[in-house]
C-alpha cells in the first residue's frame, strides 16, 4: 500500500483519488504519475486541465495534495524520476494545496528534473500539535473567553449532543438540512461528501456529532479519525441557534472524544484562516501552490514567464 511521508491522511488514499474521479474531478482525464529507484516507487494522482497542463487531483474538500510512496529507501531520487518522466506528458504542472513541510522536497525534486518552478503562498492551515498534554492540559491553554462559553452554556443543559462512530442516514439528514440553513455557501458536492463519509463509517474513522435544542438539530460536525490524527472536515450551525453556542460546545465534545477516546495526537482544521480556529489550535502554516514549467515545451515558456514576471514586478513595488 502506498503512503505519504509523515503521517496518513484520508487524501492520500486510492480510494479518495477514485471518488474524486468518479464524480468528474479528474478534468480531461487521470494520470497517476509514478517514478522509481531501486525498489522504491513514487506514486502522485493528476487530472489533465487542458492539453499539456496537469494539476493534482484535488478538489475543495482535499486539505493538500503530496506525493505518495511504496517503499522507505531513495524517495527522493523516486520523486524526482517521477517529475522526470512527466516532462514527456506536459509543459505546466500545478499543485496546490502543498502543506509547508512538503514543499521543499517537492520543488526539489521538480528541479532536478529539469522544471522551472515557483511556490506561491495560497492559503493557510491551522492545527493542534498536543505534544505530550492530554486533554485537559491542552484545555487550559485554549483562551479563557472560550473556556468560559463551554462551562456556562453546558451548565445551562440547553443544548443536546450526541456523537456518532459510525455512518447514520438519519443524522446525515439531519447535517444536510442544518447546513442547509446555515451561513454557510451551498454545498459544494453534497453527493460525493455522503459517498466519503458512508466509506469512512464503514471503516470505523467517521466521527460525527449532531447538537440539538428542544429536539431540533441545531449544530452538525462531521471528522475522521486514522493515525493518531482527527481531521475536521465540515461543521455547520443554524443561526438563530447562536446564542446557545451549539456549535462550541458541539466541537469541545468531540474534541474531548478524539483526544481521551481516540487517542490523537494531532487535531487538522483543514484549509482557511477563519478566526475561530486559532482558539481551538496551536499550531498555524502557510498552504502553497507550486507551479512548475517545462523548458522543453514552447508552450510553456509564456505561462512561465508571466508567473516569474509577476513576481520581479512585486519585488519592484
Amino acid at each position: 500500500m502506498a503512503r505519504a511521508a509523515g503521517f496518513a491522511s484520508p487524501f492520500d488514499r486510492t480510494s479518495w483519488f477514485d471518488l474524486l474521479e468518479a464524480h468528474g474531478f479528474a478534468g480531461e482525464g487521470r494520470i497517476d504519475a509514478r517514478g522509481k529507484a531501486g525498489t522504491t516507487i513514487a506514486f502522485l494522482p493528476l487530472r489533465i486541465d487542458k492539453p499539456g497542463h496537469v494539476a493534482g487531483l484535488t478538489n475543495w474538500y482535499s486539505f493538500a495534495i503530496r506525493p505518495l510512496y511504496r517503499g522507505a529507501a531513495d524517495r527522493e531520487a523516486a520523486l524526482t524520476g517521477l517529475f522526470r518522466s512527466l516532462r514527456k506528458r506536459a509543459a505546466r504542472l500545478s499543485l496546490d494545496p502543498v502543506r509547508d513541510e512538503d514543499r521543499e522536497a517537492m520543488e526539489f525534486a521538480l528541479r532536478a528534473a529539469g522544471w522551472w518552478t515557483k511556490a506561491v503562498a495560497a492559503g493557510d492551515r491551522h492545527w493542534l500539535d498536543l505534544g505530550d498534554m492530554d486533554h485537559d492540559g491542552w484545555w487550559a491553554t485554549r483562551p479563557g473567553a472560550l473556556r468560559s462559553t463551554v462551562q456556562r452554556k453546558t451548565k445551562k443543559g440547553i443544548v443536546d449532543i450526541r456523537l456518532f462512530t459510525a455512518f447514520d442516514p438519519g443524522s446525515w439528514a439531519d447535517y444536510e438540512r442544518i447546513y442547509a440553513a446555515s451561513w454557510k455557501p451551498e454545498e459544494g458536492h453534497p453527493v460525493l461528501l455522503r459517498a466519503f463519509a458512508e466509506a469512512e463509517g464503514a471503516a470505523g474513522r467517521l466521527r460525527m456529532g449532531i447538537a440539538r435544542i428542544e429536539g431540533a438539530p441545531v449544530a452538525a460536525q462531521f471528522w475522521t479519525v486514522e493515525d493518531g490524527t482527527a481531521f475536521i472536515h465540515k461543521l455547520a450551525h443554524v443561526e438563530d441557534s447562536l446564542k446557545a453556542s451549539p456549535g462550541t460546545l458541539l466541537s469541545a465534545a468531540l474534541f474531548r472524544h478524539a483526544i481521551e477516546i481516540d487517542e490523537v495526537r494531532r487535531v487538522d482544521f483543514g484549509t482557511g484562516n477563519d478566526a475561530y480556529k486559532r482558539d481551538w489550535m496551536n499550531r498555524h502554516d502557510p498552504l502553497w501552490r507550486i507551479e512548475a514549467f517545462n523548458p522543453s515545451r514552447i508552450a510553456a515558456w509564456g505561462p512561465a514567464f508571466k508567473a516569474f514576471a509577476r513576481t520581479l514586478l512585486r519585488k519592484d513595488t
